[in-house]
C-alpha cells in the first residue's frame, strides 16, 4: 500500500469516518485540535527549496487529474509559483524562523490605560478548505512596565494567521502570545472575518462574518469591554 493510502486509513478507517464524524462534519463544525497549530513532529526535516520542489510535483498532479494542459505557456510554471507561495508567502508562518523578533522598551510615560490597535487587516486560509479568511483584528494590551512597538502587534497578527487556520484558534494564539511577550494577563484580541468556504462555496453567503474574542485579565470584565469596543467603533 501507497504512503499516502496509508495515512488516509490511519486517519479514517476502514469506514471513511474520523473519530466518528465525517471529513464534511469535521470542516462544517469548525472543530479543532488546540491552541497549537497541528504540525507533524518531522515537520522541519525537509529544507524550504525541498518543500517547494515536493508541492511543485504534486500540484502538478493535482492540475492533470483535473484535466489541465501543463504544456500550455499559461499553465506550465503554475505548480512552483503555487509551491512558492505557499512556503514562502501565504503560508510562511508554520516556519518558526519567520516568528517576529520583538524587542520591548520601558513603559516611560507610565501610562496605565489600555493601547489599541485597531483595524489590523490580515489574510489567512481556513483549514478545511485551503480557501481565504479576510478580516481585521483588533488587538489591545495594558502594560505592566514594558511596552512593545505598534508594528510588532501587527507582525504578531500576520505571522499567526500566514497558516491554515480556524478563527479561534488564531483568536487565541495572538492573545497567549502576547501575554507571554509583555508578562502579563492583560489582553484583549477580537477578530472580525469572512470567510470565502461559507461566502464562495457551500451555503454562500457573502454577507455574514464571524466574530471571536479573548478577553484576559482586566479585560475581562464588562465595563473594560465596553471600554474596548468604544475605543474600536470610534
Amino acid at each position: 500500500m501507497k504512503e499516502k493510502d496509508l495515512v488516509l486509513e490511519a486517519l479514517t478507517g476502514t469506514n471513511g469516518y474520523l473519530n466518528g464524524h465525517t471529513h464534511e462534519e469535521i470542516g462544517d463544525d469548525h472543530l479543532y485540535t488546540g491552541v497549537e497549530t497541528p504540525l507533524k513532529a518531522n515537520a522541519f526535516e525537509l529544507s524550504n527549496q525541498e518543500k517547494k520542489n515536493r508541492i511543485a510535483e504534486l500540484f502538478a498532479e493535482i492540475m492533470d487529474v483535473m484535466g489541465l494542459d501543463l504544456t500550455d505557456d499559461s499553465l506550465q510554471g503554475t505548480p512552483m509559483r503555487v509551491a512558492k507561495m505557499y512556503i514562502d508567502e501565504i503560508y510562511s508562518g508554520l516556519d518558526p524562523a519567520n516568528k517576529p523578533k520583538v524587542a520591548l522598551f520601558e513603559n516611560k510615560y507610565q501610562y496605565n490605560q489600555m493601547l489599541v490597535e485597531k483595524d489590523i487587516t490580515f489574510y489567512s486560509n481556513c483549514e478545511h478548505h485551503f480557501v481565504p479568511i479576510i478580516g481585521k483584528a483588533h488587538v489591545a494590551y495594558i502594560s505592566s512596565g514594558k511596552v512593545i512597538g505598534l508594528s510588532k502587534l501587527n507582525r504578531i497578527v500576520q505571522y499567526f494567521a500566514k497558516r491554515p487556520q480556524v478563527q479561534e484558534r488564531l483568536t487565541n494564539q495572538i492573545a497567549l502570545e502576547l501575554q507571554k511577550i509583555l508578562d502579563t494577563e492583560d489582553v484583549a484580541v477580537i477578530i472580525d472575518a469572512k470567510h470565502l468556504c461559507v461566502s464562495s462555496r457551500g451555503i454562500k453567503d457573502d454577507t455574514s462574518a464571524t466574530v471571536t474574542s479573548f478577553y484576559g485579565g482586566t479585560f475581562n470584565t464588562p465595563e473594560k469591554i465596553q471600554e474596548l469596543y468604544n475605543y474600536i467603533n470610534n
